[in-house]
């Protein structure tokens, strides 16, 4: 049996494809029990997010034709589809493979932490439908583990290398505690919204969201235990905020330097984060003039992202080593299970031959036969029944393989070393 792993990503995939083959959420427990039904197919494991979506299964090497067939009829692709994107890893690419995905090494965002909690969400359906077995398990748990490891010993998810994050992160630079904050957010588009979470992670005081919709900004606040304005209201609230981050599509500014300056003169010099992400800016460039105003662009923070992103590519090189070291440790405990099968079959059969040896020499026993016949019996069928399959193999082999087979017979009958003298 192998470890097998079929995948497509962001690597291999454009977006389209990786919509056409993905699984939800809701499809993934029937197609697992599906997958497990396939002959040969022992465990079985399916992670999918919008960035990729992997199969993972402990099945006969010569199965990963069949398995990539079942994805393209489950997703009803066109012929092709799934041969043309994916990849097929096997044993230790598998394990690899896996390390790097649970340590964000694989992602497109370089050491997210996402993707870990979606490989556990992958993890307790196929738990929850009973498709894992004692390899799959261990696998998991191990990239778990692994995943933790690399947060702890190296700096990969130190240094933010998103836009929101790295608005979030100078916010908690300048101000010791966000609890105690008050935060304006002007906007209520996809960007502002990711602040939103970002902020709300971070326990930070009070969230107004003002908005030229206010039926938006309402929607947006309610998530958020925050309170909604529109920008006609801006000025009033601003002696009260702390930060504010403004990402708008307006086309002239937001919010200019005299309103700025009456908040700053209310405030008594309590210094103020202003953050502009939007294209065109939203803020007046002369507010960055005002005293106590630490005013930043989208510029700025490209700027600390590029250098955030090295630091996480020097980060992730002594991630690999830790994911390289760790996959030989799951790579051994793997060969030493599939020993420990193969002892406990050749027991099984070695009990089975012993049986019906003792099983002969009973009835000789009873029909009158001498216990030194017997025994001589008992020595010489038991002998040659154990011997007969390894006898057979070594005459039958051609000389490559009688030569390999040879050398395993001496290291596991411990024969002893032939006197030439």
């Amino acid at each position: 049996m192998a470890l097998l792993t079929l995948g497509l990503s962001h690597h291999s995939a454009p977006v389209e494809t990786r919509e056409r083959l993905a699984f939800t959420a809701a499809e993934i427990p029937d197609a697992l029990a599906r997958l497990r039904a396939l002959p040969g197919v022992t465990e079985a494991a399916i992670l999918s997010t919008c960035n990729r979506t992997e199969i993972f299964a402990v099945a006969a090497p010569e199965d990963e034709s069949r398995l990539l067939d079942w994805w393209q009829r489950e997703r009803q692709a066109p012929a092709g589809a799934v041969e043309k994107h994916a990849y097929v890893l096997r044993d230790r690419g598998t394990v690899r493979h896996s390390l790097r995905v649970a340590s964000g090494l694989d992602s497109m965002v370089l050491g997210e932490p996402q993707i870990l909690g979606q490989m556990k969400t992958a993890f307790a359906q196929a738990q929850g439908v009973k498709a894992l077995g004692p390899v799959l398990s261990r696998l998991f748990q191990h990239s778990f583990s692994v995943a933790k490891l690399v947060r702890s010993e190296t700096e990969i998810g130190a240094h933010p290398v998103s836009i929101a994050y790295a608005a979030v992160q100078m916010a908690s630079h300048i101000f010791t505690d966000l609890r105690d904050q008050s935060v304006l957010l002007i906007g209520a588009g996809e960007t502002i919204q990711l602040l939103a979470r970002h902020l709300k992670t971070h326990g930070v005081g009070r969230i107004v969201v003002a908005n030229r919709s206010l039926e938006k900004a309402q929607l947006l606040a309610n998530t958020l235990g925050g309170y909604a304005i529109g920008l006609n209201e801006i000025a009033t609230h601003l002696p009260d905020s702390d930060v504010v981050i403004s990402c708008t599509a307006a086309r002239g500014f937001i919010l200019g330097r005299e309103p700025v300056a009456k908040a700053i003169g209310r405030r008594r010099r309590k210094p103020v984060l202003m953050i502009d992400l939007a294209i065109p800016r939203d803020l007046d460039p002369a507010i960055a003039g005002l005293e106590d105003v630490y005013l930043y662009t989208l510029d700025d923070l490209k700027a600390v992202i590029a250098g955030n992103m090295k630091q996480r590519e020097n980060a992730a090189r002594q991630a690999e080593a830790l994911v390289e070291d760790q996959a030989t440790h799951f790579e051994k405990w793997l060969e030493s299970r599939d020993a420990g099968v193969t002892i406990r079959r050749l027991r099984e059969q070695a009990r089975l031959s012993r049986d019906e040896v003792l099983d002969k020499a009973a009835r000789k026993l009873a029909s009158g036969e001498s216990p030194e016949a017997v025994m001589a019996f008992v020595a010489d069928t038991l002998t040659n029944k154990l011997l007969h399959a390894p006898s057979k193999a070594l005459r039958s082999a051609d000389a490559v393989e009688q030569s390999q087979l040879m050398d395993a017979a001496e290291k596991l009958f411990a024969l002893p070393s032939e006197d030439l003298s």
